[in-house]
């Protein structure tokens, strides 16, 4: 279990494509983390650019999007990258993959919502599902980052961290 003495936790967020959802969640991590906490983001088959609508909102909520990009979760399990404390797959299909072995072994939780990048009625729609997952990322985030993780021992930490997953009244 990672000591919150440290100086930064790093939280990685995998999802397949790496270009909404865990992009979105990376950003709002540097955001919410409070100094204590640094987002990652990957994919296990990346497209390689963060979708347009992504990268939209996050400008529109103050987020600065420039390190923003669509990579592989090769990057983080590669000698030199930094060791993550926590890992988090945000859609369905990440958590059912074989993921790679992480240094460090981090605690692991999912946390899946639907993409909003699979909404495709018209562009109202889609801005508005973008919106819905930004918001549940939010929540999910704050509960997270407030979590007394000094004060919890592993087995009550891992249950907290996938209760914030399978919170689906997030969006409220």
């Amino acid at each position: 279990m990672p000591d919150q003495d440290a100086k930064l936790f790093n939280v990685l967020f995998l999802c397949t494509g790496n270009s909404a959802r865990s992009i979105l969640a990376e950003a709002l991590m540097d955001q919410l983390g409070n100094g204590l906490f640094k987002g990652y983001s990957a994919g296990s088959f990346p497209k390689g650019d963060v979708h347009p609508m992504a990268l939209d909102l996050l400008r529109k909520s103050g987020h600065d999007v420039s390190g923003l990009r669509s990579k592989s979760w090769d990057e983080f399990s590669a000698p030199g990258a930094p060791q993550m404390d926590f890992v988090f797959t945000v859609c369905d299909n990440a958590a059912s993959e074989v993921c790679p072995i992480w240094p460090g072994k981090p605690m692991t939780a999912h946390w899946g919502l639907p993409d909003p990048a699979a909404v495709v009625e018209n562009e109202v729609e889609q801005r508005l599902a973008f919106a819905d997952t930004y918001k549940m990322l939010t929540n999910r985030i704050r509960a997270f980052t407030s979590l007394p993780l000094k004060a919890l021992d592993e087995l009550t930490l891992q249950t907290r961290l996938r209760a914030i997953g399978k919170n689906q009244s997030a969006a409220s």
